[in-house]
């Protein structure tokens, strides 16, 4: 009853709650994967997909298919690693900074396991300061992180501008000194914005300090002080502080560094997944 290149359809527009980027996820056509969806509701009999205000939701029955549709593809993809010759094997030690990973990664790893089951991911998650030092002590395979403007390490994925973000920036501006949410050191946002506000001799203080976005994104909503964060990734219930208010930052830019000593075809095979998912979806 049941068509995995449907099930496939239907998981990539779970993941990116938009027809169209799951299309360029998948290498289709929006109309293509529009039919796989219609196609597998008729097949079940029930609706899946519905569509809320700013992106695609799943229906009760479809968060009830979801888990069996994952479940089909992973099989899927044991049964053409163990008949479709050579696959990849081993372990991979990933590293991602804490922003990135509520954002992209989640679909990135997802074709990743599915399509080398035989890899076993191993993921940190942590501050690019931090990464880079476990990295430089052998405990890390592959980084994905943020890099300063002038840093020549790693192969870079793409670059981001950054913005101040306030829940309510009229009245967080009337506050002296300007009160700040940041990661603790060593953030690369961290350092860069103390430096601009350092430059132009605003006065600041950092009322709240931890390690998780989530923690730093609560802080911020709840109207502690100014958060700042790569545009694409402003956490909702935020706002970007006009033009003028603040210093302009620097950009920040997102690559892909290997350690020296790495299997270098498992770091290859992540390296060309993310760049090719990534680069998708900033082009959407």
């Amino acid at each position: 009853m049941l068509d995995l290149t449907q099930l496939r359809s239907f998981v990539a527009v779970e993941q990116m709650g938009s027809f169209t980027l799951a299309a360029e996820r998948l290498g289709l056509g929006q109309s293509t994967v529009s039919q796989h969806i219609q196609r597998l509701e008729t097949s079940i009999g029930r609706r899946l997909l519905a569509r809320d205000t700013h992106k695609v939701v799943l229906t009760t029955d479809g968060e009830a298919l979801l888990s069996h549709a994952r479940a089909m593809l992973s099989i899927e993809g044991q049964v053409q690693s163990l008949f479709g010759g050579p696959s990849l094997r081993g372990k991979l030690r990933l590293g991602v900074s804490e922003d990135f990973v509520t954002s992209q990664l989640p679909g990135v790893l997802e074709d990743f396991v599915r399509s080398h089951p035989s890899v076993d991911l191993e993921l940190t998650v942590a501050l690019s300061g931090t990464l880079y030092e476990m990295q430089d002590n052998g405990e890390i395979d592959l980084v994905l992180a943020k890099r300063r403007l002038g840093d020549a390490r790693g192969r870079l994925v793409y670059r981001e501008p950054l913005v101040w973000l306030a829940r309510d920036p009229d009245h967080i501006m009337s506050a002296a000194p300007l009160p700040l949410i940041a990661f603790p050191p060593p953030s690369v946002t961290r350092a860069i914005s103390l430096e601009a506000l350092g430059r132009h001799r605003i006065p600041w203080r950092i009322v709240c300090t931890c390690g998780s976005l989530s923690g730093l994104t609560a802080a911020a909503r709840a109207g502690m002080g100014v958060l700042v964060q790569p545009r694409s990734m402003a956490p909702s219930g935020l706002k970007v502080i006009a033009k003028g208010k603040l210093p302009v930052l620097e950009d920040v830019e997102f690559v892909l560094v290997p350690r020296k000593g790495a299997d270098q075809a498992l770091v290859s095979a992540l390296s060309d997944d993310i760049l090719a998912k990534v680069r998708s979806l900033r082009s959407g």
